[in-house]
């Protein structure tokens, strides 16, 4: 495993799985299948409708923009340890699978979680998520994102407030991470980026060189913005862009009617995380990430300059946003993050 930090031996968890489940491909498929256990989180999360300030898309410029999050309490004897923001992934959701096993198994550890959505993203329980805000989802739209982690970091109050995100929700992750220079928030102990698309072009075109995984992603992107457009047929006619097979072409058609950035390869700069820009980290902050990732190009990470704050872990396998086992079948993710979180208690011990 490549690092540019090591942790602490009390803290770190090597990540070496069966050999059944060992390729990039198991891993990914395998990290979809959601526990039992994490069904109790129905019963224990409470939905909060939070204002993340005003809409810039153009296509609500007097209203507010409003994303949905669910927060969970700690399950654990004594006092909270703190309080997780948890970000996911691109058409991913608050109940994702990822996101639900992280959460059960930090509120058993002792943390409190609050699980946002983004724009256009969501369970759809409470609410239609693609009803909530006229204006379509873009990577760029950190303000909204940050306005609202703000008002989740001050529910926190006194104690620790982490950033977790994973894949676009660790671009996202990062960048905030960045931004804290600039625009503190309250109390935060730590940033942790799991497989983070730090370059989102080249994510785009490695998400189209895989048959399989192109197909999902698509699926998915299709069936949200058909959603969008029925709840706003005035605004929105995506029939051509549907005709499109890969991910490239339909971002390229989306961004040059619907948004105000040049063509695909302006828009997916604009949300890049430069290594130039992690050289202002001001926040520890952990990426976990691997080698074999089919979504992630580890090339992107081992490219970046090493940094005090900055402690990069890749491990050789995991695929994306994987690191399950077999013998008993488990999510392994879980355990990495609680390493990562107890950093920052080792150094305070």
């Amino acid at each position: 495993m490549m690092q540019l930090r090591h942790p602490s031996p009390s803290t770190f968890r090597p990540f070496r799985p069966h050999p059944w489940v060992r390729s990039a491909r198991a891993q990914t498929l395998l990290a979809r299948w959601t526990p039992r256990s994490v069904a109790v989180l129905r019963r224990l999360e409470q939905p909060i409708l939070l204002d993340a300030g005003r809409d810039v898309t153009g296509m609500d410029p007097r209203g507010r923009v409003r994303l949905l999050g669910y927060y969970v309490p700690h399950q654990a004897e004594g006092a909270s340890r703190g309080l997780v923001l948890t970000l996911h992934g691109w058409e991913g959701c608050s109940h994702s699978s990822y996101n639900l096993v992280l959460c059960r198994a930090l509120a058993q550890a002792g943390y409190d979680v609050f699980r946002l959505n983004l724009r256009d993203h969501g369970p759809g329980y409470h609410v239609d998520p693609y009803a909530l805000n006229p204006g379509l989802f873009l990577g760029t739209l950190l303000d909204e994102v940050a306005v609202a982690v703000g008002r989740v970091a001050e529910m926190a109050d006194r104690r620790p407030f982490y950033i977790v995100g994973a894949s676009l929700g660790g671009n996202f992750a990062l960048r905030l991470a960045i931004r804290h220079r600039a625009v503190p928030f309250p109390n935060l102990r730590r940033v942790v980026a799991i497989c983070p698309a730090v370059n989102p072009a080249r994510a785009s075109d490695n998400i189209d060189a895989h048959r399989d995984v192109r197909f999902y992603f698509r699926r998915r992107w299709v069936r949200s913005l058909l959603a969008k457009e029925r709840l706003f047929p005035e605004r929105y006619h995506f029939g051509p862009l549907l005709k499109l097979p890969r991910l490239r072409e339909m971002t390229e058609w989306l961004v040059r009617h619907y948004t105000p950035y040049r063509d695909a390869d302006d828009y997916f700069r604009r949300y890049t995380v430069h290594d130039a820009l992690l050289q202002r980290l001001t926040v520890p902050t952990t990426i976990i990430a691997t080698a074999d990732d089919t979504v992630i190009p580890v090339v992107d990470l081992q490219a970046l300059t090493p940094h005090p704050l900055l402690d990069l872990q890749i491990y050789p396998v995991g695929g994306h946003v994987g690191f399950v086992d077999l013998f008993p079948f488990k999510h392994c993710l879980p355990e990495l993050l609680l390493a990562a979180l107890a950093e920052d208690e080792a150094d305070e011990g």
